[in-house]
């Protein structure tokens, strides 16, 4: 009777690890960045409650120009300082720009929401801020 081996070769074994190796050099960072995003969504997710706000003031007044002055005589929630695991400051403008930024954990980023008010349409809402470069917000 012939005795045949069972197994994988030391070959077999290096093309698994290779293949494992290079699986986890891509994968790694498109994770990290994944979970950076889901993080910044914290800090996106403050400005709501401004931007309502600064709509409904927007179609009282006819104008997003007087829709925060500090204060929330207004109906625009005062700034806010730091929120959340993610969130270092909200602020809102004179003229309705909305600026979050978020902290450390998520490279001290900020989203920044300018608006603009068409009577027919209402507000609309442009984002800027150094999230975008990032690819954390859209």
């Amino acid at each position: 009777m012939k005795n045949v081996q069972k197994g994988f070769t030391l070959i077999e074994l290096m093309i698994v690890v290779a293949i494992i190796g290079i699986l986890a050099a891509v994968a790694i960072p498109a994770y990290s960045n994944y979970t950076k995003k889901a993080k910044f969504t914290e800090v996106t997710q403050a400005t709501q409650a401004i931007k309502i706000a600064i709509e409904g003031c927007a179609s009282e007044a006819g104008a997003v120009t007087d829709c925060h002055d500090g204060v929330t005589t207004s109906g625009v929630p005062a700034d806010v300082g730091t929120f959340g695991k993610y969130g270092t400051s909200v602020t809102t403008a004179a003229n309705g720009v909305i600026t979050a930024t978020g902290n450390a954990q998520v490279d001290n980023l900020t989203y920044i929401l300018t608006p603009t008010y068409d009577s027919v349409r209402g507000v609309s809402w442009t984002a800027s801020g150094t999230c975008i470069a990032a690819t954390l917000c859209k």
